[in-house]
């Protein structure tokens, strides 16, 4: 994740330009169960109407243990095929008259509070295929992805039958009223670094407002996914409703991106993880120091097998060295000196990125001066990384169109209809 971080005194900021990171709760290690080391993996196929498929070119793609590098299987590689046949079953569950278009608001959020509770069930085998395919440490796939995971579905299933429109007195005898209506068929692509988050933050809002999903998961981290897709099923939703692809960015992702019967495209985007990203993040602490750059700790893989990268910070580093400038997506910190508030502004927002900011400060008015100039979507004040399902979340600039999380996030998946009504007279 690079970011800017510049301090002078009691004040510091932070500017974060990569996906997001989650403030650690706290939490007692002893509530947390021992992960099973050797998991059976039961879902490896694609998710298409409720029912297991193999790709139809019949393609398998590995699944990566980071931590060692092995395969821990092999799953179904969808494509172009596989995206046209999940689509259509999309457009049949969204269809006019069928069970889900005419299910209750109420009813949806229940479906959704149902699968919350799954996921809460099988809890421990999810942070385990997290933690395997993903790499994180299993406290935090338990103890905080997964508890933001469900709180998440919680909260839309909330919304279902609350998500108003309104009547609106315009001149003359008619009557108008809006309505607030699914966007239809939504492609959903999401990334690997939060692969159960990123999945709740869409699901949540699509299916709380009636929307259909085609959704990819990242072709680094595809198992938890599949095992949610299997609680879908087990929790009632009509088939066709959830669809899971599994696939590579450039076949299935593209397929999606370019779908004519698909209405709605949401996209959150990263980088590649794997060996070649590793190698990339060394080269990156290579050039910081190539170009003057101080380091001050860490610099070299964390161990001798696996592609982790040590905890690296460097100090001495200015505006136009490429590790202040370009978003390094590892483990790598850089430290920015500044001389006053204005000109740390001016170069916190001299960036193509906007995603989230953090202010450390004991002065109130200047939490409130910089906060306010930060071309961010998040501003952070003597925090960090703080994330709740109720609070919106969305970048300026190069880091993202939209927001997600909270009632805004239900604004993305609806779109608004005014109708009116001629009457024979109105009566105020």
């Amino acid at each position: 994740m690079a970011m800017l971080r510049v301090a002078l005194g009691n004040l510091c900021t932070r500017l974060s330009a990569g996906p997001l990171g989650v403030q650690v709760s706290r939490f007692s290690a002893a509530a947390i169960p021992a992960p099973n080391p050797n998991p059976d993996v039961k879902y490896k196929q694609l998710f298409i109407n409720n029912e297991w498929h193999d790709a139809l070119s019949k393609k398998t793609f590995p699944t990566i243990n980071p931590s060692t590098g092995e395969v821990i299987c092999h799953v179904a590689e969808g494509d172009k095929a596989d995206v046209d046949k999940a689509v259509k079953a999309a457009k049949a569950a969204f269809k006019q008259g069928s069970q889900w278009r005419k299910m209750d608001a109420s009813q949806r959020g229940l479906l959704l509070n149902r699968l919350a509770d799954l996921i809460d069930r099988d809890k421990g085998t999810l942070s385990t295929l997290e933690t395997l395919d993903n790499g994180k440490p299993y406290a935090i796939s338990y103890a905080v992805d997964l508890d933001l995971v469900v709180k998440c579905l919680r909260y839309y299933a909330g919304w279902a039958d609350k998500w108003h429109g309104k009547t609106i007195p315009i001149d003359g005898d008619y009557f108008t009223y809006t309505r607030h209506e699914p966007v239809g068929i939504c492609g959903q692509i999401i990334p690997w670094n939060f692969p159960l988050l990123m999945l709740a933050w869409k699901f949540g809002p699509a299916l709380a407002t009636g929307n259909v999903i085609v959704m990819k998961v990242a072709e680094q981290t595809p198992l938890s996914a599949l095992h949610v897709a299997s609680l879908v099923k087990e929790a009632g939703f009509p088939p066709g409703v959830v669809n899971i692809i599994t696939g590579m960015g450039p076949t299935a992702g593209a397929a999606i991106s370019s779908h004519m019967e698909i209405d709605k495209v949401a996209f959150t985007g990263s980088t590649e993880v794997d060996e070649d990203q590793f190698h990339k993040i060394l080269g990156y602490i290579k050039t910081g120091k190539q170009e003057g750059a101080k380091l001050l700790c860490g610099g070299n893989p964390a161990a001798d097998k696996g592609y982790f990268i040590q905890p690296t910070v460097f100090g001495d580093v200015t505006d136009d060295m490429t590790i202040a400038r370009e978003e390094i997506f590892g483990p790598v910190m850089q430290i920015l000196k500044f001389k006053n508030v204005d000109e740390v502004i001016d170069r916190a927002n001299d960036s193509m990125y906007g995603l989230a900011a953090a202010v450390f400060t004991k002065d109130i008015d200047k939490a409130n001066y910089v906060s306010q100039a930060l071309r961010a979507g998040t501003v952070w004040v003597n925090c960090y990384d703080v994330f709740g399902a109720q609070a919106p979340f969305g970048g300026y600039k190069a880091s993202g169109t939209g927001r997600e999380l909270g009632e805004y996030g239900l604004e993305a998946y609806t779109e608004v209809k005014n109708v009116t009504v001629k009457i024979p007279q109105k009566n105020s």
